[in-house]
């Protein structure tokens, strides 16, 4: 009972230093991001959609962790178990739509479910179809391209269709 106990009282004092270490969303912010989920949950993402809705905190400053960890070009940042999600400025500036950022947030929900970052980039180009998120579209969009070079190196067998063999397969 002391450890379990012990274990829970750090885990609250972990979880709310992540809060405390960084900024809140502003309410334009909260706007886009409930626009994005809202575009989730009627492409039938509603397992995404309730947990983005429902369990996630959304913050707008990277917390004490993820300053330490660091990050690469990122739209986003999950702190999974603690279901809080960080929304980078160029989530809200560099996504050209409603649609792009409901593909970041798709791929966070997937974190956010204990998916780990291959299985989050697998699932979510694989579901950028049924999200209207596409290649005549966004083609030249920079989420999409990042997304594309990870997914493509990760998983080339995924871009092995077509008559030239180098197309996406989905």
């Amino acid at each position: 009972m002391w450890i379990v106990s012990a274990t829970l009282i750090i885990l609250i004092i972990w979880y709310f230093s992540l809060l405390i270490s960084s900024e809140g969303l502003q309410p334009d912010q909260y706007l886009k991001v409930d626009v994005a989920t809202s575009l989730l949950e009627l492409r039938g993402f509603r397992r995404e959609a309730f947990i983005l809705r429902h369990a996630t905190v959304f913050r707008s400053t990277d917390n004490w962790w993820n300053r330490y960890l660091g990050h690469r070009d990122a739209f986003a940042a999950t702190n999974f178990p603690f279901e809080i999600v960080t929304l980078y400025p160029e989530f809200f500036n560099t996504a050209v739509d409603d649609t792009e950022r409901a593909a970041v947030l798709l791929h966070e929900a997937r974190h956010l479910l204990g998916d780990r970052e291959e299985a989050a980039l697998r699932s979510t180009w694989m579901a950028k179809q049924r999200l209207g998120w596409t290649a005549d579209r966004y083609s030249q969009t920079r989420v999409w391209g990042s997304t594309e070079r990870l997914t493509k190196a990760e998983f080339p067998y995924m871009f092995q269709c077509g008559s030239d063999g180098q197309s996406d397969c989905y």
